[in-house]
């Protein structure tokens, strides 16, 4: 499945995840890790959330929309999704939210989740796994180049902030540019 859907996947973050922590053994300090799915979280953590060891780590991805309204379909390579993480007691937790899109056509303020290709989930959770060796196990960063840079340079049109979900929260990746 090398193609990009524009269908909300979860098990394709879920089973991707276990591959690259099991199979390819990217972090190899026997804690046993889970990805949970969040869609309210913020970019913020609270004081009682950072004394529990918690860390935040923001990726830009390029994913497909399609409107349930009008059936449009449409390509953005600047697609937020924000991961919540950390190690307590041996026990390590991600907590993913992919942030949406709304439909220009329709202007209804729906904001409908992406799709992806398994190369960019694959991508994605690879920089994740790096920030938790890097900030859970003291590893040191193979590619520092900054903490939510686009995965790869695609032409999409112009990305249009008043239909982007992570914009209007402030956190989108199209102000690093």
């Amino acid at each position: 499945m090398s193609r990009t859907t524009t269908e909300w996947i979860p098990s394709l973050w879920l089973d991707t995840f276990e591959e690259l922590l099991y199979e390819d053994n990217e972090l190899d300090y026997g804690d046993p890790w889970s990805l949970n799915f969040s869609y309210s979280q913020t970019d913020t953590l609270t004081h009682k959330e950072r004394k529990r060891a918690w860390k935040i780590y923001s990726h830009c991805a390029y994913g497909k929309f399609r409107c349930a309204s009008c059936h449009k379909t449409w390509p953005s390579a600047r697609v937020v999704v924000l991961f919540r993480y950390r190690l307590y007691n041996g026990q390590g937790t991600v907590i993913m939210r992919p942030f949406g899109q709304a439909c220009k056509r329709c202007q209804d303020d729906v904001f409908y989740l992406p799709g992806f290709a398994k190369k960019e989930v694959e991508h994605a959770l690879l920089r994740l796994i790096a920030k938790i060796g890097k900030n859970c196990y003291g590893e040191e960063e193979d590619n520092e180049d900054g903490s939510s840079a686009c995965s790869t340079k695609v032409f999409t049109k112009p990305h249009e902030k008043s239909l982007c979900e992570a914009c209007r929260m402030g956190i989108c990746c199209q102000d690093e540019d």
